[in-house]
């Protein structure tokens, strides 16, 4: 989007135009790399042996100076014992075995045994990727994603490499980028949205998809994006075991020519890291110099969505957009990619005597369906309200768990039901989202009384005594979310 965001989450919206001086553009954007400098003329080496935390300030600080450096030794802070010791603590316990059957607490019992020796196979390359456990999680919408599950020290070595390039990488993402970077979560990218949304005249968004991303990201290309900043090519190298080292499913192992598997520490950076180079930069500069009017853009991970205050623009920007991705081997999905009217004028001329056009559009984006509404004033914001394909599918979910813990007893039923309305709240209970999130917790507690009502033949539950039930063991609904604007107290 045209804001410039803060690092406390909050957004500056005011956008200079197009054609203003050069000052002016950096003010907002912040991501001019300094003139006359080639990549040849701007290699650095950081060979410093100081603390950690020290070294990689440096990296960082000499990223942000120059846009063009590379950087030719990083390994040492990858294989510092310090850092891979905090890889390994910052890895969920409970988590999945990989194709090794190693653990987290079996790797654990010989900890330090164990990092010395990982350290030493870095330092004199002797370390080899393998490949990842491949298993499929069911969507919302019913179809299947494949995820692949890396080693415990394969997750190690890749969490401790994407701190490293993070140092560098964060210093070149642009600020509309919000999908798994430090300090930012899907609500940092609504709350911008909501804003931009509220603020800016934009009239049509482009709500659009990228067919299967994860799978058909190019390796090549990625590699040519790395190699502009990552000049240690043993870096390169441990990136290319990983893309290369296939994945095991069902005693068969599957080489991987194209893609990155979802699963891995390392891959949402790769990602990041992608689209910064196939969609960001060309978007903001498209926005810069061939957008008249408003213009925003909101991406997280392979999730964007971008405003137009013309619809003429916005049509231009989605034809190049498509050309543009058939250059880097993406293509946009064709069932999933629309252009609709939406914003502050988009239901002028809607609802009216023969008009036919009905209310306006809505799309959808993290978790929420986005909505035109007014405030009591009659202005325009956008309201949020639950994906109901999302609600769906969490309540499936529940029920097939009660149906598994049927002989389970109420106390800890409860406690389980607390947790997932809990979870829900925390992520769903958005202003102007309190009829959802209240139906949420209705509808579980139905579910629960069903469950506890098939027990035996006799052992149906009155809803006097589940109602106590339920205002006992599930948090009553409210708002955990706070405006993301201030001084807009509304109602649709």
């Amino acid at each position: 989007m045209n804001e410039r965001g803060k690092s406390d989450g909050r957004v500056v919206p005011e956008k200079p135009a197009n054609k203003a001086a050069k000052a002016a553009a950096e003010r907002v954007e912040g991501r001019g790399p300094a003139k006359g400098n080639s990549l040849e003329d701007s290699v650095v080496r950081t060979q410093s042996r100081g603390a950690a935390s020290t070294g990689l300030e440096r990296v960082r600080q000499a990223a942000g100076r120059d846009r063009k450096q590379k950087f030719t030794a990083l390994l040492h802070h990858v294989y510092d014992l310090g850092r891979l010791r905090t890889a390994y603590r910052a890895i969920n316990p409970k988590a999945a075995k990989g194709v090794d059957g190693e653990t987290w607490k079996s790797y654990g019992e010989k900890l330090e045994e164990n990092l010395q020796d990982l350290s030493g196979r870095l330092k004199r390359e002797a370390y080899r990727g393998s490949p990842t456990r491949g298993i499929e999680i069911t969507k919302a919408d019913g179809r299947k994603r494949p995820l692949g599950i890396p080693t415990v020290e394969d997750k190690i070595v890749q969490r401790a490499v994407t701190e490293v390039l993070n140092a560098i990488y964060e210093e070149d993402f642009l600020d509309f980028s919000y999908g798994f970077r430090p300090g930012r979560d899907p609500h940092t990218a609504l709350d911008a949205l909501a804003t931009g949304l509220h603020k800016q005249r934009v009239n049509w968004v482009l709500d659009a998809d990228i067919r299967s991303f994860f799978d058909t990201l190019d390796h090549e290309w990625l590699i040519k994006f790395i190699e502009h900043r990552v000049g240690d090519q043993r870096i390169v190298r441990l990136i290319w075991k990983w893309l290369s080292a296939g994945v095991l499913k069902d005693g068969e192992w599957r080489r991987s020519e194209k893609g990155t598997v979802q699963g891995g520490s390392i891959s949402p950076l790769l990602a990041n890291v992608y689209l910064h180079h196939a969609f960001d930069l060309w978007a903001n500069r498209w926005r810069r110099t061939r957008a008249k009017g408003d213009m925003l853009i909101v991406r997280y991970a392979d999730d964007f969505i971008v405003g137009f205050e013309h619809r003429s623009e916005a049509e231009e920007f989605l034809a190049e957009l498509k050309e543009r991705f058939l250059q880097f081997k993406l293509e946009l999905h064709p069932e999933k990619t629309r252009l609709i009217e939406f914003g502050r004028f988009a239901d002028r001329g809607r609802g009216g005597s023969g008009s036919g056009r009905g209310r306006p559009d809505t799309f959808d984006f993290l978790g929420f369906t986005h909505i035109c509404g007014k405030t009591k004033g009659g202005r325009f914001m956008a309201v949020r309200h639950t994906m109901r394909k999302r609600m769906a599918a969490k309540l499936k979910e529940v029920k097939a768990v009660l149906r598994q813990r049927h002989n389970h007893s109420i106390p800890e039923l409860g406690a389980y039901l607390k947790a997932v309305v809990q979870g829900h709240y925390n992520y769903y209970a958005v202003p102007l989202n309190f009829h959802a999130v209240s139906s949420f917790r209705w509808k579980v507690g139905r579910l629960w009384q069903r469950a506890l009502s098939r027990r035996s033949q006799k052992a149906n539950v009155p809803w006097e005594r589940m109602s106590r039930l339920i205002a006992k063991w599930l948090p009553p609904a409210r708002i955990c979310r706070l405006w993301p604007f201030p001084r807009i107290g509304v109602a649709t």
